[in-house]
């Protein structure tokens, strides 16, 4: 069994809070790399809501089009609340996946969810923020999957 590998497309992000919430939750979940667009933050800002500094062992990488730099074999999947989206609690993730969110004070542009090939929203009775919905797919992903190699936080009593 081969390890999944999974990788995060930030469409300009708001705020370095959302980036750095992100960056969290993609070092908790195994996520191998985070692109970005835009810049309506400041990179050099800490991250105060990266708590456990994912920053340092996880690559955080300024681009100009997502499109751009999927990585080879990944499956594009936008996750966008969008005519025609699946569900994620019926949604079989691909094993390798390059997951793009957009920004919380907005949608993914049509250019980025033309070029996936996928795309899903999580079903909610009002909108979550950035950090809550990678989080949530993510932990989807790790939930129906076969692969638990993933570091597991010991309990401490």
């Amino acid at each position: 069994m081969s390890k999944s590998y999974a990788c995060i497309g930030l469409y300009n992000p708001k705020s370095p809070d959302n980036v750095g919430s992100v960056m969290r939750a993609a070092g908790c979940y195994g996520v191998n790399s985070v692109f970005y667009t835009g810049r309506r933050y400041d990179v050099a800002k800490p991250f105060y809501t990266d708590t456990q500094n994912a920053y340092e062992k996880l690559p955080l990488i300024g681009v100009e089009d997502l499109a751009q730099v999927v990585p080879l074999g990944c499956v594009p999947v936008a996750v966008e609340l969008a005519a025609g989206a699946k569900p994620l609690p019926s949604y079989k993730h691909p094993p390798r996946a390059f997951y793009i969110f957009g920004p919380e004070d907005g949608s993914l542009s049509k250019a980025v969810t033309n070029f996936c090939s996928e795309t899903i929203y999580v079903p909610t009775e009002g909108c979550m923020n950035l950090a809550a919905t990678v989080n949530v797919v993510l932990y989807d992903r790790l939930a129906k999957g076969d692969d638990f190699s993933y570091h597991h936080a010991e309990l401490r009593l």
